[in-house]
């Protein structure tokens, strides 16, 4: 399974990058804001740093714009992955900009119908959005069980990336389940490497080597 970082931080990335652990690196408009720089100067040091995929967003809403934007944050690296929207005009874009040899993510899938038409129309990735559909009492993952069936009953090329993972424990579903990537904000992948038990055996391994005053 790929992992990617759901961040615009710069330091975040360059932390994770460190320790093996990053293959692609996802933003969005608000992660853009949150980092304070004008979006195609993170984009470019982002894409720097990280050889995998990174994922750019568009801000248009109808076609012809969004193919403008697209190829624009396009041109700013080769490993740029174009994010549209999962609306009728998204995927026209992602046709285009497919059939062109961009990597494109569609974003803001909330069902196996509509991931269905973004495979279809070329996507590289596409994002179900497992949190957000938790939150209006319905179950992510099953969007995500179904998308990973239909990708592989028809052989399209398009990875399931999973999104708006809120804890280790939706990646771990995601893992079982067979998702391609999942991207993860900064701060679960910490709590994913976090567990007491490492933290108190570690103690225990370290006053034990105190005890028999070696160097090494």
């Amino acid at each position: 399974m790929k992992f990617f970082v759901d961040t615009a931080d710069v330091a975040e990335i360059k932390d994770l990058a460190a320790s093996g652990l990053l293959d692609g690196v996802t933003t969005n408009p608000s992660l853009i804001m949150k980092a304070g720089r004008p979006m195609f100067d993170v984009i470019k040091e982002i894409c720097a740093i990280v050889p995998g995929p990174v994922s750019a967003e568009t801000v248009a809403t109808e076609h012809k714009k969004m193919l403008e934007e697209g190829r624009k944050l396009a041109k700013l690296a080769k490993n740029v992955a174009v994010k549209v929207p999962l609306t009728p005009d998204g995927l026209k874009t992602c046709k285009a900009l497919s059939s062109e040899g961009i990597m494109v993510n569609v974003t803001l899938c909330f069902s196996a119908a509509q991931a269905l038409l973004a495979a279809k129309a070329g996507a590289s990735f596409i994002s179900p959005f497992v949190g957000r559909l938790d939150d209006i009492g319905q179950d992510g993952f099953t969007v995500v069980e179904q998308l990973v069936r239909i990708l592989r009953n028809y052989d399209y090329p398009a990875q399931v990336l999973v999104a708006s993972v809120r804890s280790p424990m939706h990646l771990l579903r995601a893992a079982e389940i067979g998702a391609h990537v999942a991207t993860l904000p900064f701060n679960v992948i910490k709590q994913t490497l976090a567990h007491p038990l490492t933290d108190i055996g570690l103690e225990r391994f370290l006053a034990d080597w105190h005890k028999t005053k070696q160097k090494i």
